[in-house]
């Protein structure tokens, strides 16, 4: 028995989250009331439609005076639900526990018996990721960019489950970024951290509009690269505008391009048109990079909560 007070998150963010709650709730109560003298069980419903009640209701009382149900007044992303639960936390340590891994409660033990290895943050790491060919090449593009325009080391094959020492704990709390990324905060916040292998794949439950946003936001709010691609944009058309010069000087005195074909001086109609087109395409590529940025920055400036909690409910 570990003398150790533990906090287990469980977020409901999808329908197999809600149809299987009571079954999650009762293959986590028995691993930790066998194994941990304290505990609390917290579960954040994410799906303000779906009431609880009825999975609830099916779960005994002596597993229900374990939980804290958080109940969000609004659905937000998964990142902001976890925030939420962490938030809540006031264990030792903190699992965040998906229903992914229900089938394996003892799992929570193998991730607690890692951090007696002085470890702070330990995560579940996946052999591979489900989804079509196309997007895992996705993936394996966000994470490139991750890695080469930023400092952080994040694993991609990293599952949301795992355990959190209480000092890692305060200091990810202490990080109130309203565009957040929670890989790219585990990474930030440092402390020693491992993996423990699973042959579970990670999931592709997230929609397409959401995996898109949660992509945008750690690369525009985490990374360099939107400012290097604009640096080299910036470059290229330079360079293009070089060679227009260079090429209209030379047609104007040679009456030949930098080709070797030959050309009148007065320029075309259909290269002017190409032109400013390319311009303008640059320049509101440009400006939409920017707006990114200016998005973002009035965001983090209206300092609005990323979630907000209806009501906090004891059984």
């Amino acid at each position: 028995m570990h003398k150790t007070f533990l906090s287990v998150i469980g977020i409901v963010h999808q329908r197999s989250d809600y149809e299987q709650l009571a079954y999650y709730l009762r293959q986590v109560y028995g691993v930790l009331v066998t194994h941990f003298t304290d505990f609390e069980i917290i579960l954040v419903n994410n799906v303000p439609e779906w009431q609880l009640d009825k999975p609830l209701a099916e779960v005994d009382a002596v597993i229900k005076k374990h939980i804290y149900l958080l109940q969000l007044a609004n659905r937000t992303n998964k990142n902001n639900a976890i925030l939420a639960g962490l938030d809540r936390a006031n264990g030792d340590y903190a699992v965040i526990f998906e229903g992914l891994f229900q089938d394996k409660p003892e799992l929570i033990l193998e991730l607690y018996a890692k951090t007696q290895e002085k470890y702070d943050l330990v995560y579940l790491q996946a052999q591979e990721r489900e989804g079509s060919f196309p997007l895992r090449v996705l993936y394996r593009i966000f994470y490139f960019i991750l890695k080469r325009y930023s400092q952080l080391r994040i694993d991609e094959r990293a599952h949301n489950t795992r355990i959190i020492s209480r000092r890692a704990l305060n200091s990810v709390l202490r990080l109130r970024e309203n565009l957040r990324y929670m890989k790219a905060v585990y990474s930030i916040v440092g402390y020693r951290t491992t993996a423990l292998a699973t042959d579970q794949a990670l999931p592709t439950d997230e929609s397409l509009n959401e995996r898109f946003r949660t992509a945008l936001v750690a690369i525009t709010s985490y990374t360099t690269f939107l400012r290097s691609l604009m640096l080299w944009i910036f470059l290229i058309s330079v360079l293009f505008l070089a060679g227009v010069t260079i090429n209209a000087l030379k047609v104007k005195f040679t009456q030949k391009d930098i080709f070797g074909n030959f050309a009148v001086a007065d320029p075309g109609w259909t290269f002017l048109v190409i032109l400013i087109a390319v311009f303008f395409a640059v320049t509101t590529l440009n400006l939409y990079i920017i707006s990114i940025y200016l998005s973002n920055i009035y965001t983090e400036m209206k300092q609005r909560p990323p979630y907000i909690i209806e009501s906090v409910q004891r059984f």
